[in-house]
This record gives structure tokens, sequence and C-alpha cells, in this order.
């Protein structure tokens, strides 16, 4: 699914659960173990963004195929270090172009 803004939280819990297929207690759940941190309105109201809501999915998919919340938390952990990787590596293939494209030059 697509979302207009995918880092503004802007669904209430109860949305949020619905769009997950999940019960709100279980975003609860999920916010205390430290695998999702929903934005808060000024009153303190959860708010979760689209980014929220495809992690929540996916932390439903891993534990349905029966990964505890550790190993979701695991998962995820490495499923980041894997974007800041790729991230470093494109980096680095730019910068090598690029002193590649400056030593031909001389």
């Amino acid at each position: 699914m697509e979302w207009p803004d995918t880092r503004r939280g802007v669904f209430a819990i109860s949305v949020a659960a619905e769009l997950a297929g999940l019960h709100p207690q279980t975003l609860r759940i999920y916010e205390r173990e430290g695998l999702v941190d929903p934005a808060r309105s000024s009153g303190g109201t959860r708010r979760y963004s689209g980014e929220d809501v495809e992690r929540l999915r996916l932390i439903a998919t891993l534990t349905t195929a029966g990964l505890n919340l550790a190993g979701v938390k695991q998962v995820l952990a490495l499923q980041e270090e894997v974007v800041g990787l790729r991230a470093t590596i494109e980096h680095l293939d730019s910068e090598l172009r690029r002193q590649r494209k400056a030593n031909r030059a001389r």
C-alpha cells in the first residue's frame, strides 16, 4: 500500500491495528518491547505512520512464521544493518567511480 507521507504519524492506534490486522493491545505490547515507536500528539495520543503500519505487518508476518519477539528484534536489527551497509556500499562505489574518472582525466 502506498501512503501519502510514510513518516508522518496520522493513524490512531485503532486504525493502525486494523490496517496491520492486529489487536490494539498487540501494538501496545510491540511498543513496550521496543519494536515500534509511534509518534505522539501534543496530548500524548499514539499516532502511527504508514512506515509504522508496514513495520507492524512485517512483525505480524514474522511472528506468524514462528519467531518470538526476541527473534523479531534480531531480524529487524539485521534488516536495518543491511540498509546501512547498502548505503555505505553505494557511497563508496560512487566515490570509487568519481576517483577513477578523475584519474582518467589526468
